[in-house]
């Protein structure tokens, strides 16, 4: 386990402390928890020579990353405790201004492979699974009601460029990438919906569209956020804990402290708060991969609680109102 500086919390950082931490989740299928997750990068996807060649990149991002290894053992384990009857998943790679788009793909979601200059094998990737118009519809209906403006999208709507070539429809590789851990390469039982965050990456805004999907929750669905806490491009360095510059390792843990404060009203003003962190920049250039952890705080419901599910540095898992 890991003490956070300052506090005498301890984090769950290693296997067997995040095991832990998941067994200890409480099984509720009638009020499902709200989720943020490490979705992680393209390379949890990596075969093991093109890993290999990554060199310490891959060992904290790869296929043989701690962070591989707790989406394996934290998707099964979401299946069991909550039987969910459809998840509903916001991603920091799909973000539109003015309005929710949620997607209705029908009897199979497509893949948007919206990443550039791997290797063949990476636009080969497989992961079956399928839309519901209903469940769309719902969520259509929950932004609506709300005063938002929300529409579906179907096959037939590009919402974003491939990497293979050209602009299509699809779930984004912040979802696919890692559902093929967390669930197998097929996983029809239940429906998967994504839905976009608000484009302009303001923290209470995104918060807000949490809220409105809360209900969810107590209707069967598991509601899935998912970022990353370190996300710069321009500093590989910064994705590897051991190499990371102070700053952003202190952007990180202050991320963490905030998240255990126990009084809901301080711990969202000290999540509000961390983007004028002197580490934020540093760690985000831009936003998209950080304000996914407000939506997911947002989904958990005003008065709600927050526990540590994984401290994996960068890429940790959050529930929120257990």
């Amino acid at each position: 386990m890991s003490v956070s500086n300052g506090s005498s919390s301890v984090f769950p950082k290693t296997q067997t402390d995040w095991e832990k931490a998941i067994e200890e989740l409480p099984a509720t299928p009638e009020k499902i928890p709200a989720f943020f997750f490490g979705h992680g990068s393209p390379m949890l996807a990596f075969g093991e020579r093109e890993a290999q060649q990554m060199g310490s990149f891959a060992q904290s991002n790869g296929p043989r990353s701690s962070l591989a290894t707790f989406l394996k053992v934290f998707g099964p384990a979401l299946l069991s405790k909550y039987k969910p009857k459809g998840i509903v998943v916001f991603s920091a790679h799909w973000e539109t201004h003015g309005e929710r788009l949620v997607t209705d793909y029908g009897d199979e979601n497509p893949l948007l492979m919206d990443y550039y200059g791997f290797q063949p094998a990476l636009y080969k990737l497989k992961f079956k699974s399928r839309g519901d118009e209903a469940l769309s519809q719902r969520v259509v209906q929950l932004y609506e009601n709300a005063g938002h403006l929300a529409r579906t999208t179907t096959k037939e709507e590009a919402r974003g460029k491939d990497g293979r070539g050209f602009s299509g429809p699809g779930l984004d590789h912040g979802v696919f990438v890692p559902f093929r851990l967390m669930f197998g390469e097929e996983f029809t039982d239940i429906p998967i919906v994504e839905v976009s965050i608000d484009g302009s990456l303001d923290p209470r805004k995104n918060w807000a569209l949490g809220e409105v999907v809360a209900p969810l929750r107590r209707e069967g669905i598991l509601v899935l956020s998912g970022g990353l806490l370190v996300h710069n491009l321009r500093d590989m360095s910064s994705f590897s804990e051991e190499h990371a510059n102070s700053l952003v390792k202190e952007f990180n843990q202050a991320i963490l402290d905030a998240l255990i404060i126990p009084d809901y009203a301080a711990r969202k003003e000290a999540l509000l708060g961390l983007v004028k962190h002197a580490g934020f920049r540093a760690a985000h250039p831009r936003a998209d991969h950080f304000v996914p952890l407000y939506v997911g705080a947002g989904v958990g419901g005003p008065g709600s609680n927050a526990k540590v599910v994984c401290a994996i540095y960068g890429a940790p898992t959050v529930a929120f109102d257990l």
